[in-house]
């Protein structure tokens, strides 16, 4: 398989050597997992009956649910969290990237309190809006941004403001790719393959329940699709959405040259160039992916991680894009934007996110790896480590995945047993079979030993 370079500020290790874990294995190794779980986590169990009284599926975000049913956690510090079951559990999750500090971090604490003596909410400008303002465009390298609620918020208005500087309506996004749920961002998320058509030319899934308008699909590290579709229907496109590291089927990386190619045809078709950095954000460096990778794009959409575990996002760019907002040919609006709590959790943020801390959180996510890799390789495990930053996953092929078809031919019953393994020996995994564990601030050589022993000891269980 062609096995093109990938960004050399992000990592991959494959091992090439592997044996096949028999189906027979995995098959018996999953009934016994799944009656682990049932007897140790009967309160979440009894937790998730009761809530389903309330809410669809006892839960408020469909993602956080998984049968039988989703742990119920009563209390969170550091790196640590206390289930309703009375286990200690360590956070691999993190809120996808939005505590990144930590739960509880101090400095996010005492900024939240101290603006908590101050206000709340003014539904008015003030300096401390304006401050943060500042320190968000300062990091990033924005001339103008706004803020909002949500990562889905955030997409929304990048494309509407897009649409507003170009006067078109199209938007290009990637197969498998999920940025919030906007209708126009609902398409192809993780489609089935009998009905996604060609590899190089993907066909537009849709939901019933969004209507997206004009969308097309293009595949991730495939900028030759990208330059069909630009030629194509260019005249008619606003603009191209895509994470630049994708990070909601594991962590795919751009391929050397990749990312730097779709910037020269977005400039070359005037279409605006959109990153959501959502996920990656603050967990991908310094000053997040964009400047790590060292492509520029026109706007940039922000959550999670630049809030300290407080609700807020944020999408901002070039002035001469933004200033469709000042024009009135689209409005942004929002009770909630600038809220208080979030300026504070900025503050916080700016405060304890320095080159130091994420240099030192990163290096230990890059020890996890390193000695994860050593572990698939000395139980010759069909499986490779990626990592971008402070975030890493094990995906479980032995060959590159580059873009979704790659994703949907990984061994998802391995998957699915790796982090039911985990969820039964004190780990608290993302619950997808598709996301990446985070390392904090509040993660430290301890946490990163407890990881790699759990690892090491499913590996040792899979070849037993």
């Amino acid at each position: 398989m062609f096995a093109p370079k990938n960004h050399p500020e992000t990592l991959r290790i494959l091992t090439g050597k592997s044996k096949p874990v028999p189906q027979s294995k995995i098959e018996s190794a999953l009934q016994e997992q799944w009656e682990l779980f049932n007897s140790s986590h009967k309160r979440s169990g009894s937790e998730n009956i009761i809530a389903k009284k309330s809410t669809p599926l006892g839960v408020q975000s469909s993602f956080q649910h998984w049968d039988p049913f989703p742990i119920s956690i009563k209390s969170a510090k550091g790196a640590w969290m206390e289930d309703v079951d009375g286990r200690k559990v360590l956070d691999l999750s993190m809120g996808f990237g939005a505590m990144l500090a930590g739960h509880l971090n101090p400095t996010v604490v005492d900024e939240v309190k101290k603006m908590l003596e101050i206000g709340m909410l003014f539904v008015t400008p003030s300096p401390l809006t304006r401050d943060a303002a500042e320190r968000m465009c300062l990091r990033f390298g924005i001339d103008q941004i706004r803020f909002t609620n949500s990562g889905t918020e955030s997409t929304m208005y990048a494309i509407r403001t897009a649409r507003g500087y170009t006067g078109r309506e199209g938007v290009v996004k990637l197969e498998g790719g999920y940025h919030g749920s906007y209708d126009a961002l609902s398409v192809s998320v993780k489609p089935s393959l009998d009905q996604a058509g060609s590899a190089e030319d993907p066909t537009p899934v849709i939901q019933n329940t969004a209507v997206p308008g004009e969308v097309y699909v293009v595949p991730y590290n495939n900028a030759d699709s990208l330059e069909r579709i630009f030629k194509k229907h260019g005249s008619s496109i606003a603009c191209f959405v895509l994470e630049p590291v994708m990070e909601n089927i594991g962590i795919v990386l751009p391929d050397q040259g990749y990312l730097e190619r779709v910037r020269e045809l977005c400039s070359q078709h005037g279409i605006v160039l959109i990153f959501d950095e959502v996920k990656t954000g603050l967990t991908a460096g310094f000053q997040g992916a964009a400047q790590r990778l060292g492509v520029k794009p026109d706007l940039i959409c922000l959550a999670k991680s630049i809030g300290g575990g407080i609700p807020l996002a944020a999408f901002g760019g070039k002035k001469e894009i933004m200033e469709t907002i000042t024009e009135g040919k689209m409005s942004h609006l929002g009770t909630f934007n600038g809220h208080l709590l979030g300026v504070a959790s900025i503050i916080a943020m700016d405060i304890v996110a320095t080159k130091e801390t994420l240099i030192e959180a990163e290096d230990f996510n890059k020890q996890a790896l390193t000695r994860i890799s050593g572990a698939i390789e000395e139980f010759e495990l069909p499986a490779h480590s990626v990592g971008f930053g402070v975030k890493g996953c094990t995906t479980w092929s032995t060959e590159p995945v580059r873009n979704y078809r790659d994703y949907k031919a990984t061994n998802f019953d391995l998957a699915q047993l790796s982090f039911l393994w985990s969820v039964n020996h004190d780990i608290m995994s993302p619950p997808g079979l598709d996301e990446q564990w985070l390392i904090s601030f509040a993660h430290k050589q301890e946490e990163i030993d407890f990881m790699v022993d759990d690892f090491r000891n499913f590996a040792r269980y899979l070849r037993s």
